[in-house]
């Protein structure tokens, strides 16, 4: 590993950490038009005498490390006789995407050269001690295993504008309303959160966007105050945004990928529960769904079988592939070629992150078959991996695309 040149003879020293912190923690260089090279840092906490060393530091980058590769991951690399480590990386100027570092006193990286389930459970250990990166001055959050991860923007990557607040931590989440859905038909109650953008409470909503995962949307990366820019804006009409929880992972497993009794209780249930509560005037062209991962598998599911609810989906990352893990052809993609859907939807839009190998593949299978039906679609790729770090500036173009003659 090559010694990066601005390192000096007082690297480690506090100086040389809050000269560091200045610049921006990961040190991002730009290379050419195309590259930037990325410095990642971590200051080695002082141990007691009898604690074991670090023998490592894993860096483990949403998109970019291969949980499955036999090889060993990258760790960062200890500077001699200082409490630096440090890796430098060429990653594409339009990236974006978390990340968190993992110290690992133990290094059994023989593991890791084993079978995959050994792999996966070498991970499932070094990830109960990951943490976010504490010299990255950008808010970190939780990403889906629970880890705290930090943000990596470079240069290129598509503008953020209205999260920009929230990544330096001067936004407070606005207040949302909370109702519970009490489902007869699933046997279950969850909450739902609900944020109307106009100014007006008398207002009478013509616009609903349904928002999958929405304990995530509403609490973990608050995407009511973004909303509610892009609507002060003009960008967005005003809006009904409903996001029901999971309620848990084992919930959302059964009841996102392609579950018709989930969307006839939504429809016949939660949909009415909302016009009881808000001022909504339900129209199926003015009505969209969106989710993300099996979310965006279900958006295009209940868009493709209820157009005269959902006129419009959004999908990011779809897992199309479901349930043939390791294949593009899903049961939705099986059913499309079985038979055309009775009422075509009015626009379904479609993006993946180009690291997503699997679910590249099957977004490209669901843009063939809905081009076949001459469904109204769009299909685009990010620079990023499976990753909400992307999924919430795309939902909020989404959105804007959607409603855009509105």
């Amino acid at each position: 590993m090559l010694i990066p040149e601005w390192f000096t003879s007082d690297t480690g020293s506090e100086l040389w950490w809050q000269a560091q912190q200045l610049q921006g923690v990961p040190r991002i260089e730009r290379i050419d038009a195309q590259q930037c090279r990325v410095t990642f840092l971590w200051r080695q906490p002082a141990r007691p005498a009898e604690a074991p060393p670090i023998q490592a530091v894993w860096l483990n980058i949403t998109g970019i490390t291969d949980h499955h590769q036999p090889e060993p991951p990258v760790s960062l690399v200890h500077y001699p006789a200082s409490d630096v480590w440090y890796l430098s990386l060429t990653l594409p100027t339009e990236w974006r995407g978390s990340y968190c570092l993992i110290p690992d006193s133990k290094n059994e990286i023989g593991l890791v050269k084993q079978d995959i389930f050994q792999r996966r459970e070498w991970w499932r250990e070094q990830f109960t001690h990951a943490q976010h990166d504490s010299l990255n001055a950008l808010r970190s959050w939780s990403a889906g295993r629970g880890m705290s991860v930090s943000p990596l923007h470079l240069p290129d990557a598509p503008a953020q504008p209205e999260w920009q607040a929230w990544d330096r931590g001067e936004q407070p989440p606005l207040p949302l309303k909370v109702i519970v859905w009490k489902s007869a038909r699933l046997g279950n109650e969850r909450r739902v959160w609900c944020y109307g953008s106009a100014k007006e409470d008398a207002t009478t909503y013509q616009h609903l966007a349904l928002l999958l995962d929405g304990q995530f949307w509403a609490n973990t990366l608050p995407i009511a105050s973004p909303l509610q820019q892009l609507t002060d804006r003009g960008k967005l009409p005003a809006a009904l945004y409903i996001m029901p929880e999971i309620i848990d992972r084992e919930h959302r497993g059964r009841e996102y990928p392609c579950n018709a009794e989930f969307w006839q209780a939504i429809n016949e249930e939660l949909l009415p529960l909302i016009k009881q509560t808000f001022h909504w005037r339900q129209d199926p062209a003015r009505t969209l769904v969106t989710g993300q991962s099996f979310g965006g598998l279900a958006s295009v599911y209940a868009c493709l079988n209820w157009p005269q609810f959902y006129g419009k989906a959004l999908s990011l990352s779809g897992s199309f592939w479901w349930p043939n893990r390791g294949h593009a052809a899903g049961y939705l993609l099986q059913q499309l070629q079985q038979k055309a859907p009775v009422i075509a939807p009015r626009e379904i839009l479609l993006e993946a992150g180009c690291r997503e190998t699997l679910i590249c593949e099957a977004n490209r299978e669901m843009d063939k078959w809905l081009s076949h039906y001459h469904i109204p679609h769009r299909l685009r790729y990010v620079e990023g991996g499976h990753d909400a770090l992307w999924w919430r500036g795309s939902l909020l173009d989404g959105l804007q695309a959607l409603w855009q003659d509105e």
